[in-house]
């Protein structure tokens, strides 16, 4: 006959057993992101201003017997100084197509930018060349002078299956090499005005600046570009599609 610490034991011990089993069957992402990071990059982008600066100083006709000390008044009477424009800035992320330097990304991650700067996983800075890119599909490809990269290994989106695991590497905020999981949810999906790109949706947190990062599969083979999400603040909030 059991007692109740004969029962509590048996109890903790069918609980281990199953949590170690299920545990047995998660995948393992840490060998996948350490093999796979090197070969993900980061992308900035500068975006001169073209439009003439507008001045923002203005003027201010003061009546003559309003008390004010003389530094507000100074102040007032010469304006506010012309700040100028700033140049605008973009963040993205890519991955490595060969050793010499050819990467893909999104085409929007690198549209209409007058410099495009590539930082590597060992913190090396490249300006990188537009070597092509093609709008509907939202793909681009850049290159950099640099010599023996690690590279990616490409594998096929049409052998994905709905609910299988998937694993991003990006920039997220610029937050470089970062690494999220999630499963497929979904494929061969059409977005509007994406002329009818098949998109890959996934639960796999995404956020600006994983956009042109790649989407691994298991076997550690680039199977999809992260693209965009579906969001209502912005930030992630469980859809995400990767090209």
């Amino acid at each position: 006959m059991f007692n109740r610490a004969s029962v509590i034991s048996w109890l903790f011990a069918l609980t281990f057993v199953a949590q170690s089993s299920f545990a047995a069957n998660l995948p393992d992402f840490a060998e996948l992101a350490e093999k796979n990071s090197p070969s993900v990059v980061n992308i900035s982008t500068r975006h001169d201003m073209k439009a003439p600066r507008q001045s923002m100083r203005r003027q201010f006709d003061l009546p003559d017997n309003m008390p004010m000390p003389e530094l507000f008044k100074k102040f007032f009477e010469e304006g506010i100084p012309d700040l100028g424009n700033p140049d605008a800035q973009s963040l993205g992320s890519g991955f490595i197509l060969s050793n010499d330097g050819y990467i893909m990304t999104n085409n929007h991650v690198i549209k209409d930018a007058d410099a495009i700067e590539v930082r590597l996983s060992d913190r090396r800075v490249f300006e990188a060349e537009l070597i092509g890119s093609d709008p509907d599909t939202d793909v681009a490809v850049i290159k950099i002078d640099a010599k023996n990269l690690p590279v990616v290994k490409i594998g096929s989106s049409d052998k994905l299956r709905v609910g299988e695991w998937v694993l991003a590497i990006g920039s997220p905020f610029g937050f470089d090499h970062s690494v999220t999981a999630g499963i497929v949810s979904a494929k061969g999906r059409n977005l509007p005005r994406e002329n009818y790109v098949p998109f890959i949706q996934t639960d796999v947190a995404i956020n600006p600046g994983n956009s042109g990062g790649p989407l691994f599969n298991l076997d550690g083979e680039v199977v999809g570009i992260n693209s965009q999400i579906f969001s209502r603040s912005g930030g992630f909030m469980g859809l995400s599609f990767s090209i």
